[in-house]
């Protein structure tokens, strides 16, 4: 086994099978060293745990459930970059990545939300795990998804 996957065992991670897409696109793809995941929605044995808006109030979906979301996106992207560069250890670090927060009108903690994923990357990471990023909030995402995360790699 390799650092990240040695990584991923310490805590306890499997990566799931990557998700099929849900139209005319491909989980992820390589161009010279970096690999692009296609935006990822926390699906959890194929399905979604929760759908709707991230907010405070009846009916929308709490922050902090959001961050685990934004974690399993980030779980899920791993998985989806790893079988495109042939493994997870082919993967040298995160260069990028963009959150979209499926937001209330009245919430603006996107980034705190995209922190699921970005805390996730430095776990298995480390110091290669940080990364630029950008967190946007928008009306509604595939499938009403409260959360989706497209991450950059760069090949090991």
């Amino acid at each position: 086994m390799g650092r990240i996957s040695d990584r991923l065992a310490q805590l306890g991670i499997e990566l799931p099978e990557v998700v099929p897409p849900v139209a005319a696109y491909i989980p992820a793809t390589i161009t010279g060293s970096l690999v692009y995941t296609s935006g990822q929605l926390p699906f959890v044995s194929g399905s979604l745990p929760e759908t709707g808006k991230v907010g405070e109030g009846n009916g929308l979906v709490a922050a902090d459930r959001a961050y685990g979301y934004a974690r399993t996106c980030g779980v899920n992207a791993l998985a989806a970059a790893a079988a495109a560069a042939g493994g997870v250890d082919r993967l040298g670090r995160v260069v990028k990545v963009v959150g979209f927060v499926a937001s209330d009108a009245s919430f603006t903690g996107m980034p705190g939300v995209v922190n699921g994923a970005s805390e996730f990357f430095g776990e298995v990471f480390g110091d290669a795990g940080r990364h630029a990023r950008s967190a946007v909030g928008v009306a509604v995402l595939p499938l009403d998804a409260p959360v989706e995360v497209e991450v950059v790699f760069e090949l090991a």
